[in-house]
């Protein structure tokens, strides 16, 4: 065979300038962006429950105690008994009309409109595509896929405003494993946090307006829950938890409201360590027995409504204030495809891609 001596930059799909007849066809260049969330399990059952738990719990960006002492904790106690939980959570959120998460319902059409808005402005040089850190779509096969579609550079995008070792961190590596096992590796771009972009901010406060445009009184304290991680991270270097307090404030700010109509709280705490806080689930308790009865939840570290934000704020989190005396409990929800988060996650894009397009 004799060798390429040009690149593939012709229009359609077949074999290289110069290239031998038995060269394989190569689609023409393109460049991809790969939307990537958390994950979800295929189902609620037990068996699919704890295949996604166990992918999850030991990943060593979320769980990074040694393996020698979580392993046989998390196979031989957790694992047996927190998938019939988590089963009942996801159950009670469960899309059964297309029977999956809403996590995995909603990035897929956050993709779809991300691709619709990239395409009127690149045409067909961009792919756009999904995936999920744990469980499917897998970010392995996402990236096959693009890199099939001809994309020799890709723009991977953690859909995580806030960065954070166990979200952003980790879907970046899980991308790079893919690389390794490649033989012709796309160029690859990672797009960095975005809490304090504009276009984020805006879409964060047009939604709590447009929540609380609805309501007949205001409510006294708007909670702004993030997930949370062991303090520790903090003292480590992350930078979560800065990040988080700052797009809080940018938020109040936007918003013009004072500082004690919005405080920060962090949920989903697991483990004997001390995390970061208030713990959204004790502090809404607190706010009510201050005599706050009306309270608005607001998730901005989430790009997408999923069990912690469905199940746990708008089911637990409600019910512990509700139970300490608060009496009105408003969720706001994610942005997910609202056509202002999407309008914010093509300004991040574009400006990512850069001398690329």
């Amino acid at each position: 065979m004799k060798p390429v001596e040009t690149p593939l930059d012709q229009p359609g799909e077949g074999r290289l300038t110069h290239a031998g007849q038995d060269h394989p066809a190569i689609p023409r260049a393109k460049v991809g962006v790969l939307l990537a969330n958390l994950g979800t399990p295929d189902g609620t059952d037990y068996r699919s429950m704890r295949r996604y738990l166990g992918e999850f719990l030991s990943d060593r960006r979320v769980v990074d105690y040694s393996p020698w002492l979580w392993q046989p904790l998390l196979q031989l106690v957790i694992l047996t008994r927190r998938p019939f939980s988590s089963g009942k959570a996801y159950r009670s959120i469960w899309n059964e009309e297309n029977d999956e998460s809403p996590l995995l319902t909603i990035t897929r059409e956050q993709s779809r409109k991300v691709a619709e808005g990239l395409q009127a402005s690149y045409g067909d040089q961009v792919v756009v595509d999904f995936c999920m850190r744990y469980g499917n779509p897998s970010t392995d096969s996402a990236l096959r896929r693009l890199q099939a579609q001809g994309c020799e550079r890709i723009l991977f995008f953690p859909l995580y405003p806030q960065y954070a070792s166990p979200t952003t961190a980790t879907a970046n590596d899980h991308a790079f494993r893919t690389l390794m096992k490649l033989k012709w590796q796309p160029a690859i771009r990672t797009v960095p946090a975005y809490f304090d972009q504009p276009v984020y901010i805006d879409a964060l406060a047009q939604s709590v307006e447009d929540t609380l445009a609805g309501l007949e009184r205001r409510p006294d304290v708007l909670v702004a829950s993030y997930h949370g991680v062991p303090e520790r991270y903090l003292r480590e270097g992350d930078p979560y938890h800065c990040q988080c307090q700052k797009t809080t404030r940018l938020l109040k700010e936007r918003l013009g409201w004072s500082d004690s109509d919005i405080v920060t709280t962090f949920q989903s705490q697991f483990g004997p360590e001390k995390w970061v806080g208030p713990p959204t689930v004790d502090h809404v308790a607190e706010l009510a027995r201050q005599g706050k009865k009306r309270l608005a939840v607001i998730s901005p570290a989430f790009a997408a409504d999923c069990v912690e934000t469905l199940e746990e704020i708008n089911q637990q989190i409600k019910e512990s204030f509700l139970e300490a005396g608060g009496e009105e409990f408003t969720y706001i929800p994610c942005l997910n495809d609202r056509d202002d988060h999407v309008q914010a996650l093509l300004s991040v894009a574009r400006n990512e891609l850069s001398g690329w397009l």
